[in-house]
């Protein structure tokens, strides 16, 4: 139902949703003043823009009261809002965007991306955050490598540091059982020595 939802949204209505979605979130409701303010539009736009939302069952709306979200309204808002924000951090993360930059690519891309191409790069976003190959080190390896772009990558230099890397964690797993050996039996003190019955009779 969502899918279908959003397929049938223009560009400009899911930006209404999102304006919508955080007004409410933030006053319980959102009037069409709040709204043509947000959007920088004609109150006459916002009031086409709220009729459409309303005949596909996605706000609660009519002349001169306020606007809230209905329950699929509210759902399909958060799922524009989240490929907005998984957007936005690919291109922080993965590109090594300036935040500024990343929130206006993702603002211009959210609305054309598919589902399945925007599937496959929450997974891709996953993957380069989670797997030991990538990680933070090939991050910040990319991050140095687009500093300095105009120049061939030191492909060798890198491999070299990263083995380097990789012997130490190996040489610090080797001295980690020595470390943690068993203690030796403790040693007796001399009232354990003692015999109780002689104890006894002194």
């Amino acid at each position: 139902m969502t899918n279908d939802a959003l397929a049938g949204l223009s560009a400009s209505l899911e930006d209404y949703l999102e304006v919508i979605f955080h007004l409410e979130n933030a006053h319980q409701a959102a009037r069409a003043k709040d709204i043509a303010d947000q959007m920088s539009v004609q109150r006459a736009s916002v009031t086409g823009a709220l009729r459409a939302l309303a005949v596909r069952g996605l706000i609660n709306y009519s002349p001169y009261s306020y606007v809230t979200l209905t329950p699929q309204g509210r759902h399909v808002a958060q799922q524009i809002i989240r490929r907005h924000q998984i957007l936005k951090d690919f291109f922080i993360t993965a590109l090594r965007l300036e935040p500024d930059q990343a929130e206006a690519n993702a603002c211009r891309i959210e609305h054309a991306i598919g589902p399945v191409a925007f599937e496959r790069l929450v997974q891709f976003l996953e993957f380069i955050k989670t797997c030991p190959r990538a990680g933070a080190d090939w991050l910040q390896a990319f991050a140095a490598y687009c500093q300095r772009s105009e120049t061939e990558p030191d492909c060798p230099a890198c491999v070299a540091r990263c083995l380097e890397k990789l012997q130490g964690e190996e040489s610090r797993a080797e001295e980690e059982p020595l470390r943690t050996r068993e203690p030796g039996p403790e040693r007796r003190t001399h009232e354990e020595d003692v015999d109780p019955v002689e104890a006894g009779l002194r």
